[in-house]
């Protein structure tokens, strides 16, 4: 089960939700951990459930869900992300009930955030979506992908949204999936101003998007260590002397 839990009411009606999980590049986290640092928006809820790894991070010595939902009433925006991948069994679980936060609270739109591995990355911005957000776009120069396939809880939503009359869009950056450079969040940004209005000033996303790579890096790996050391731990149990012999 996978649930999105808010601290108390909010009145999102009308807003739109950015999504930032990990993607190829950790363009996503990237780009919304920096507009947060940026737009100061209010931290309202989480995103739960038992398929996801045992672990808090922990940002100004305060420890916090992994998995985060913020607001922007100036912009209004929200802002969803985590500093974990999802697990693949829950990436369906997780994107629905975003589908259904949404329809609940009255969100009209989704523009997810993502990166698009290839071998040589350009600077070029991609966007899927309806009509609408297709035309805005392309006449900011952003070019359409006609043909390929996305993965991940950005895909499910592309999917699925639209059945519950919200607007999904994804805006993807060519990224080399070795490499996490803070250029491509600054890509990503700069696509989702093409889409909404933000004015997010990018002159220290360098900087500070490396200082959130090196937060999400360390998240990732401490994610890897406790799946281990569970792993380990139900091995040396399974293997141990039983308590009925």
């Amino acid at each position: 089960m996978v649930e999105i839990k808010l601290f108390k009411d909010y009145d999102l009606s009308g807003y739109t939700l950015i999504e930032g999980f990990p993607s190829a590049g950790l363009v996503g986290p990237m780009a919304v951990s920096y507009m947060i640092d940026k737009l100061a928006p209010e931290y309202i809820g989480y995103v739960t459930s038992e398929r996801f790894p045992p672990i808090a991070a922990i940002h100004g010595s305060v420890p916090m869900y992994p998995a985060r939902l913020y607001k922007s009433d100036k912009f209004k925006i929200a802002l969803i992300m985590a500093e974990f991948v999802i697990p693949a069994d829950a990436v369906s679980d997780v994107a629905m009930e975003v589908i259904s936060f949404c329809k609940k609270s009255k969100i009209k739109k989704i523009i997810s955030i993502s990166g698009m591995s290839v071998r040589t990355p350009k600077d070029t911005l991609y966007i899927i979506g309806p009509d609408d957000i297709l035309k805005k776009a392309s006449a900011s120069g952003m070019k359409p992908i006609a043909e390929g396939a996305v993965a991940g809880v950005n895909a499910i939503l592309l999917i699925n949204a639209g059945l519950y009359g919200i607007s999904a869009s994804n805006v993807l950056v060519e990224v080399d999936p070795a490499i996490m450079d803070p250029k491509y969040a600054e890509l990503a940004i700069q696509g989702l101003q093409k889409l909404i209005e933000l004015n997010i000033d990018l002159t220290a996303l360098d900087k500070e998007a490396k200082i959130v790579e090196a937060k999400i890096r360390e998240m990732l790996k401490n994610v890897k260590d406790t799946h281990a050391q569970y792993a380990n731990a139900a091995d040396t149990a399974a293997s141990g002397p039983s308590m009925y012999a």
